[in-house]
């Protein structure tokens, strides 16, 4: 009698995981703590197990690309200033090419793509901060992310005035870090309206609580979004 092999359903792309928070919210500290959870935990081989063999990639905008990264220095750090309207066009540049040469490409491979920030942060601080047109923001970010959107976004909410202290903390502080208290209190309300319409796949952690208290959330989070992903 012949033997029937187990047919496993991969799905048609990867997943893509987006950690989003205003400043200090400890996006960047989480996001190689889910790394290093993903191999620790046994997920990835878990994956290899069942015939998945998915890239891990871990990213960030802007600066997830070369241009990116020169992108990035003169967002957050020159003393030029600035127009709205260039800004958001910027951080389009940016985030078309790092759709184009890295999202999209390791998502097609299969891979698990972890990235700090992406389009809400757009909307929050360009559209809610800045007050651009959301409908304009809406239609940049559709162009520049060719339509790719995350499978699962974590918002790291932490009050705006405890984050920037976390910031000023840390030592030098980029324009955004020195943007007044009103600015950033409208970024917050930015993401609150975005995870309020965004349904399960938006995550509100609280980026205040104690850090052991965080990391068990995002993982209980993550944990449940591969699950229904890969099974």
């Amino acid at each position: 009698m012949q033997s029937v092999s187990k047919v496993i359903a991969v799905p048609a792309r990867g997943s893509f995981i987006v950690l989003e928070g205003g400043e200090g919210a400890g996006k960047t500290t989480q996001l190689q703590e889910i790394a290093q959870w993903l191999q620790a935990s046994g997920w990835l081989a878990k994956l290899r197990s069942r015939g998945i063999d998915p890239p891990l990639v871990v990213t960030r905008e802007p600066g997830g690309t070369a241009l990116g990264q020169d992108l990035r220095h003169l967002l957050l750090h020159t003393t030029m200033e600035i127009a709205p309207l260039s800004e958001l066009l910027l951080y389009a540049a940016d985030r078309a090419q790092h759709v184009a040469t890295c999202i999209q490409p390791q998502l097609a491979q299969g891979g698990i793509v972890l990235c700090d920030r992406f389009t809400a942060s757009t909307v929050a601080y360009q559209g809610y901060g800045r007050g651009l047109d959301l409908a304009l923001i809406d239609q940049v970010n559709r162009i520049a992310t060719a339509g790719v959107v995350p499978d699962l976004v974590l918002w790291l909410d932490v009050p705006p005035q405890v984050g920037l202290e976390r910031s000023r903390q840390r030592g030098r502080s980029d324009r955004f870090e020195q943007t007044a208290l009103a600015f950033h209190e409208r970024v917050q309300a930015g993401f609150a309206a975005q995870a309020a319409a965004g349904g399960d796949r938006w995550q509100r952690i609280q980026a205040d609580a104690p850090p052991e208290v965080i990391r068990q959330a995002i993982q209980t989070c993550v944990d449940q979004h591969l699950r229904q992903w890969y099974d």
